[in-house]
């Protein structure tokens, strides 16, 4: 084995990330974003951050590793260093933040607009097989990053460990990371203000044609009763034409319990279905409604469902007593939607926990380990960390088929960005030839062409 090797390119993918955001418009909006009157640095602002998200994408966990593309110069040029990257994500003030969502919001109308006009139309969400056509669905849900140093903002959290809390909202019908915060860590996850500036920021980042149908979907932790007034009042819009819905787990108290006990007394139980929409088997819901009082407090239409099912061991830690003594694991989540059955209802509640594998993911790729003491350093940090996500959920949807549009980041890396290529010189073009034997090097090739054939922003 030697290094003297000569024209060989790694990560091949990061090529087609750069190139994507490069046809999005990404780039051009986010250099545009972080251009300052006076201000001429030697490399643009927006291609630093797009740079750094692409190698976020190929895998870097830290901003040192920004070096995973100085080897790819021969094509893309010179990228900038480690220094160079600090100090553009210490210019990223709060002002500066808010120029960046604003262009994503506008290459994310683009690239929706383009999803759209596909044969396959707009991705929806299916529940049972039926696809909620026209609605857009935002899952949240907070994390905790530990510090493992004095860092600004870091705080004792509820589980007794130290570091931040952050929140992310995610669009369930795209992959995409809309919006994201970093708070203190000892910020509740139920807290009203800051589960409401989410949303707000997650909505701004929809198309004005996603706007009018949203269903929110939050977990048992994050819910308040003024969050889901707001939810309800579609974020204080008067406008019939906006029908914001919510989707929340509900907590399990003694009246909850009682509820539970004149169900199983009226045979109130159906049988729950899976994913597919097939029953399944040993677990049921019933609609607890109209036997938990009175509710008026809530918004309109708010209903209370219950699941049952057998108590699995790995739950067992947590089960309640009386779940201990009935055998059974107890489920209940709110809801304003009007009309559909129970088992309905349940699935598509069941599917809020997709967002738990893509703040994993996330935490994989570079939320896990803030690179800085500094607040704004790390807010910024994380910002390239959505816009990689962006990237990442919008090669899959652009450009890539099958399985391969559904892979992990981790899937994703190994079969298609890690893959290396020799440079080949011609007269009026260079060429990049991948290993005709790699299992994908078709698809590579064909996600190559799909990109560039992406039609420009006007």
């Amino acid at each position: 084995m030697s290094a003297d090797g000569k024209g060989q390119i790694g990560h091949v993918g990061g090529i087609h990330l750069r190139l994507l955001a490069e046809r999005t418009g990404l780039t051009g909006a986010l250099s545009g974003a972080l251009r300052r009157q006076g201000f001429h640095p030697l490399h643009d602002r927006g291609q630093v951050l797009v740079d750094l998200a692409t190698a976020i994408t190929l895998g870097a966990t830290c901003i040192r590793d920004i070096r995973l593309l100085e080897h790819q110069r021969a094509v893309i040029g010179p990228v900038a260093s480690f220094p160079t990257v600090w100090r553009a994500l210490k210019e990223v003030d709060e002002r500066a933040l808010r120029r960046i969502e604003r262009a994503r919001a506008a290459v994310r109308r683009h690239v929706w607009k383009i999803l759209a006009d596909r044969p396959e139309g707009f991705p929806e969400v299916a529940v049972d097989g039926v696809a909620l056509t026209g609605w857009t669905v935002i899952d949240t849900d907070g994390s905790l990053v530990l510090a493992p140093s004095e860092k600004d903002g870091a705080h004792g959290t509820y589980k007794g460990t130290y570091g931040h809390h952050v929140f992310v909202a995610v669009c369930d019908n795209t992959g995409e990371e809309l919006a994201q915060l970093l708070h203190r860590g000892n910020t509740t996850a139920n807290d009203t203000g800051v589960n409401i500036d989410l949303l707000t920021r997650a909505v701004t980042q929809l198309p004005w044609w996603r706007r009018q149908k949203i269903l929110v979907r939050v977990d048992g932790a994050g819910f308040s009763r003024d969050l889901l007034r707001w939810i309800a009042s579609a974020g204080g819009r008067r406008s019939p034409t906006f029908r914001w819905e919510y989707s929340t787990g509900w907590a399990f108290t003694d009246r909850e319990q009682a509820a539970v006990e004149q169900a199983d007394r009226r045979g109130l139980w159906q049988q729950a279905t899976n994913a597919d929409g097939e029953p399944r088997e040993d677990a049921f819901v019933a609609d607890l409604t109209g036997l938990l009082g009175d509710l008026s407090a809530w918004p309109a239409h708010h209903k209370v469902i219950a699941r049952k099912e057998p108590l699995h061991p790995r739950h067992l830690k947590d089960a309640s007593a009386y779940e201990v003594a009935k055998g059974m694991r107890y489920q209940t989540f709110a809801t304003n939607t009007r009309h559909g059955q129970a088992q309905f209802l349940d699935a598509r509640h069941r599917k809020h926990a997709r967002i738990e594998p893509k703040i994993r993911d996330q935490k994989a790729s570079g939320m896990r380990l803030l690179p800085s003491r500094e607040m704004p350093v790390n807010t910024a940090w994380l910002t390239a960390t959505a816009i990689a996500c962006d990237l990442r959920a919008w090669l899959q949807l652009l450009a890539l088929d099958g399985e391969l549009a559904k892979a992990t980041p981790k899937t994703l890396r190994y079969r298609i960005l890690h893959v290396p290529a020799r440079l080949v010189r011609g007269q009026r073009r260079r060429r990049l030839r991948l290993p005709a034997s790699w299992p994908w090097a078709d698809a590579i090739v064909r996600a190559f062409h799909r990109i560039q054939a992406l039609p420009r922003p006007t």
